[in-house]
């Protein structure tokens, strides 16, 4: 009779201990789960600020500064480097064989390039300048949906209207934002999702120029 209430006993202290540790695993799940949801928040901000300033800069046209030497002190002198006895002959063997190889010919005055050549050229020239920027089809292509788009949408469409143009999200996302920044576009966050939206600009080709307006009576 004793060896079974032990057992019993054993049995209530497995049973009381799985609880609570089933209890003290849905509350770390739970607080796992909010920092979780926090530092999502937080990376998101970050990414949106981070391709906002990426645009801001595109559009200021600012480049990073190259890195230049320092300049010595005042006041302190550099030192001359010494010549070797070894530069000197690699240097003395260079301007000899230098006088021994005789210099190329200079081309004919008057020779002009193949018509060909020049053809190309122009054609090649013509189709960069009449080709549209990704930024003028971004703004066209805000500007003829009538709902917000997202940065994804944007570039499958793109895609699918130039095959022959490689668009890419991250591209699109950084060049919508340019707009968002110059005010040509409008950012809207539903959820954790961003979409655009052209903005609204008065249609200039509607108002009547000076020279199309109707001439005053009597004049």
């Amino acid at each position: 009779m004793s060896e079974s209430v032990s057992a019993s006993e054993l049995t209530s202290q497995y049973a009381a201990q799985v609880r609570a540790d089933l209890e003290h695993n849905a509350k770390e799940q739970q607080r796992l789960g909010a920092e979780i949801t926090a530092l999502q928040e937080q990376l998101e901000a970050h990414q949106r600020n981070h391709a906002v300033l990426v645009s801001i800069q595109q559009a200021i046209g600012a480049a990073p500064a190259s890195a230049e030497p320092a300049a010595p002190a005042a006041g302190t002198k550099v030192p001359a480097p010494r010549a070797t006895k070894k530069t000197t002959e690699a240097d003395a063997t260079k301007r000899g064989r230098a006088k021994k190889t005789k210099a190329a010919p200079k081309p004919r005055r008057g020779t002009t390039k193949p018509a060909a050549e020049k053809g190309s050229g122009k054609a090649a020239a013509s189709t960069k300048s009449t080709q549209p920027t990704l930024v003028d089809l971004i703004r066209n292509h805000l500007c003829e949906q009538s709902e917000p788009r997202s940065a994804a949408e944007i570039a499958a469409a793109l895609a699918q209207a130039h095959p022959d143009r490689s668009v890419k999200t991250t591209v699109v996302r950084t060049t919508v934002e340019g707009l968002v920044a110059k005010s040509q576009a409008q950012r809207n966050k539903q959820g954790s999702s961003v979409f655009y939206t052209a903005s609204a600009v008065p249609d200039q080709a509607a108002q009547p120029k000076p020279e199309e307006q109707p001439a005053q009576a009597g004049a």
